[in-house]
């Protein structure tokens, strides 16, 4: 029976020291799995570079370094089997559970996870939503990593959904601001909040910006070098364009009249001007909005808050971006415990849970 680690069961099952050799990734001569995405309910970002399992290797080498759990090796008996709960300690989204399997049959594909929830279900504080059960080192061997990976991405699809369900009508996106190393896994939790992905990175989308035109001398000089850049290269993308005044909006409005041009989208930065009240006026962009009269997508971007994306929502933009998704992550409180109800009473006494 799985359980809490009794002084008794440690001294059953002492460790030799032959036994305490540093945790292996998987276990020698398992063939290991493949992870299957059929059955995850949000999929992951496409990226033709990025190595996912790469990232999980890297978060355990760099847990695990040239020695492995000391601690684990000293305490804990290496057949020992247990069961740990996944416990939340606030309300939000939880995201990241397709990773946290991954993670664990990284570490021991013999371990058998089980949730009775899926990524972007609404979690409550004090609620059991998922359990482990296996080797007790190898669970706690991958319990880091998998509340590291899980905590920032329940954090940013909690976050994705309010601001999300504020917009509507409008789309909420994120921003290239993801951790280094992350981006896959900070995108992929925008979606699991019900977010939509802006560009994956610099090769799957032309995102002419402000430095762009001014090396370009002119907002019309930068559109037409992409327009011939993509003719001459055999590519067909989306274009998007920043415009940072109404004048900059009418210069691309009117190269778009007379011009044949691969143009998508209308970014309209920084027309959301804060108030000292701390409300925010949206009449530049409704303006701009209104100018651009659904020829082209539009996009929203900066002063985007959850205090304030309603607002914007609600001036008819197609898209509002906002880089705080992702580069201002508050995390999910999120914990994974063997003993759940001397965590449930800790939890109490400090009102977490």
């Amino acid at each position: 029976m799985f359980g809490v680690l009794s002084a008794s069961a440690f001294v059953s099952s002492h460790l030799s020291t032959a036994s305490r050799l540093v945790v292996k990734m998987s276990a020698a001569g398992t063939t290991k799995p493949q992870i299957s995405l059929d059955h995850i309910a949000v999929k992951p970002p496409s990226h033709p570079t990025y190595d996912l399992k790469g990232i999980i290797k890297l978060a355990l080498t760099e847990d695990a370094g040239d020695r492995g759990d000391v601690t684990c090796m000293a305490t804990i008996p290496a057949e020992m089997e247990v069961e740990a709960h996944f416990l939340a300690k606030e309300d939000g989204v939880i995201a990241g559970i397709a990773l946290a399997e991954m993670v664990f049959s990284e570490v021991d594909p013999l371990l058998k996870v089980e949730w009775s929830r899926k990524d972007g279900d609404c979690v409550q504080k004090g609620l059991q939503f998922g359990k482990v059960h296996g080797r007790a080192h190898n669970i706690v061997v991958a319990e880091r990593v998998v509340l590291n990976f899980m905590q920032r991405m329940s954090g940013i699809a909690t976050l994705t959904k309010a601001m999300a369900d504020a917009a509507c009508p409008a789309y909420i996106l994120e921003t290239r601001k993801t951790a280094p190393g992350l981006r896959v896994v900070d995108k992929w939790a925008v979606l699991i909040g019900g977010g939509q992905n802006h560009r994956m990175g610099l090769f799957d989308m032309v995102m002419i910006k402000d430095n762009h035109i001014s090396t370009a001398g002119g907002v019309k000089n930068a559109l037409r070098s992409v327009d011939l850049y993509l003719e001459e290269n055999n590519l067909c993308m989306p274009v998007e364009v920043e415009t940072r005044t109404l004048e900059e909006v009418h210069e691309v409005l009117q190269y778009a009249s007379q011009n044949k041009t691969y143009l998508t989208r209308i970014m309209l930065d920084n027309m959301t001007v804060p108030q000292p009240n701390g409300d925010v006026d949206v009449s530049m962009l409704k303006d701009a909005v209104d100018l651009i009269n659904g020829r082209f997508d539009t996009e929203a971007s900066g002063n985007v808050t959850l205090e304030t994306v309603h607002k914007i929502g609600q001036t008819g933009v197609t898209y509002i971006s906002s880089g705080a998704l992702t580069h201002s992550v508050r995390a999910l409180d999120i914990s994974l415990k063997i003993d759940t109800e001397l965590a449930l009473e800790v939890g109490r006494r400090t009102k977490r849970a």
